[in-house]
């Protein structure tokens, strides 16, 4: 059985790219348009590995994250931040709050599925 995968970004050609990219395979995927959908989805649907963006709509992605890592029911889930936030102080605070991986856009897509199977491997 494959893994749940959501998605949280407001793109719509990044949302198209990941969907394409990530059901490829025998993966679940869903898409969260904005902060708040993030969460309600992080709870409902259960994800093994959360592709958060950093810049959203409602609520952001820092702000996202560290309330999925304050959440005991919610801590399992491994937290990828994508984002064209790309300074180094940006990503020691998302590594902070608790993300479990940190890439920049424009991203490689071989680097990131890399990552997300590296998260998968964890969650095992």
């Amino acid at each position: 059985m494959g893994a749940r995968i959501l998605i949280a970004e407001d793109e719509p050609n990044i949302v198209t790219l990941l969907e394409f990219l990530l059901q490829g395979g025998e993966h679940e995927v869903r898409v969260a348009r904005d902060g708040v959908e993030a969460l309600q989805l992080a709870e409902s649907f259960a994800p093994n590995v959360l592709l958060l963006d950093v810049m959203m709509p409602l609520r952001n992605g820092y702000e996202v994250c560290r309330t999925i890592r304050e959440n005991p029911a919610l801590r399992r889930i491994k937290i990828l931040m994508l984002t064209a936030r790309g300074r180094d102080e940006e990503r020691e605070k998302g590594l902070a709050l608790g993300a479990d991986a940190y890439v920049t856009k424009p991203f490689s897509t071989k680097e990131l599925l890399a990552k997300v199977g590296e998260l998968l491997a964890m969650n095992r």
